[in-house]
């Protein structure tokens, strides 16, 4: 597994890491020994990095990655995020107390004293602009209770403003072939900074693993049913934002691109680890077989950009570009 290093995060992760959200809620059951397993088949296949949140299934999610870190012991990075507990997103639900609250929790749920990486969940954009929440994040770091903390962001303004903070190690965006815009702006400043980027939503919410048709279901506990058109939170983070039947047509634009005896998701992992800046990709995976087919992404050639953006130029860009 290839190794990548962010200046402020001052630590090395391999390039594809897990994203553990289906592990608590909103994508159907994963049933706690399957996810052990996938836990630790990814670690088997060279990911040390591992990111979750407190809101995944109420916490559900941290408190079986919690228990992975006792099993597997040392080399494990985990970064989680807070904020999304709020009953309502507010920018003054930004607060020390809620944010000591929160990090005790995770703190408990993931079994540790000092939590390697927090995230703002993807705050109201004015929560950027406030000294006092950087201020208490600083204030946490220098209490040893996390050793570093980032943001997830909607928008590439969100990204910009947090980058210019500069005690933010990480910002994590949606970047896929469905979404090219934080190639423009975003990327570059981050390597400059040293932030580390997390790519997230990478296939756009199992579109681009090449295996849902028109006739394709999903069950009522599961966001790409019940937030189709943003019910629940934002719409970006269901397929990207792209409308279904668009998504599929432009996988069938890009099935020809994938090298042989990779498959459609192999390919759409790769095209995120080529762009200069990324530091690591976070594929979620139900099962073993897809943790592991992940891990291997790493091992591909390069892909042909020009024509990942030829597609989006075409099919995806009028419904996302100008959006986030």
């Amino acid at each position: 597994m290839e190794k990548r290093i962010a200046g402020r995060l001052n630590r090395e992760v391999g390039v594809v890491g897990l994203g553990c959200w289906q592990l608590g809620a909103d994508w159907g059951e994963v049933d706690e020994s399957e996810a052990l397993a996938l836990l630790h088949t990814a670690a088997d296949t060279g990911v040390d990095f591992f990111d979750t949140a407190d809101v995944y299934g109420d916490g559900r999610s941290e408190t079986l990655v919690g228990r992975f870190l006792k099993e597997r012991g040392d080399g494990v990075f985990v970064a989680t995020k807070m904020g999304r507990r709020l009953p309502a997103q507010t920018t003054e639900g930004y607060n020390r107390e809620n944010f000591l609250a929160w990090n005790d929790r995770s703190r408990r749920n993931l079994g540790v004293d000092t939590l390697d990486l927090v995230q703002l969940h993807c705050p109201p954009t004015p929560t950027y602009s406030r000294d006092e929440v950087f201020d208490t994040l600083d204030e946490m770091v220098e209490q040893q209770r996390i050793a570093a903390y980032g943001v997830s962001v909607e928008k590439v303004e969100e990204a910009l403003a947090a980058i210019r903070r500069p005690h933010v190690a990480s910002v994590q965006i949606i970047l896929n072939t469905f979404r090219l815009k934080p190639l423009e702006q975003v990327l570059p400043a981050a390597s400059e900074a040293g932030v580390a980027i997390i790519a997230r939503v990478p296939l756009a919410s199992g579109l681009l693993s090449g295996k849902y048709t028109a006739a394709t279901t999903f069950g009522a506990d599961d966001h790409r049913n019940y937030n189709r058109n943003g019910e629940a939170f934002d719409v970006g983070e269901t397929f990207s934002g792209v409308p279904y039947e668009v998504g599929l047509e432009a996988v069938e634009r890009l099935r020809p691109l994938v090298p042989e005896g990779a498959t459609m998701a192999q390919f759409a992992l790769r095209w995120i680890i080529d762009q200069p800046g990324v530091t690591v990709v976070i594929p979620g995976a139900r099962n073993v077989a897809q943790a592991a087919a992940n891990s291997q992404a790493a091992a591909l050639e390069p892909v042909d950009s020009a024509a990942v953006a030829a597609v989006y130029d075409e099919l995806i860009r009028p419904h996302v570009h100008d959006r986030w």
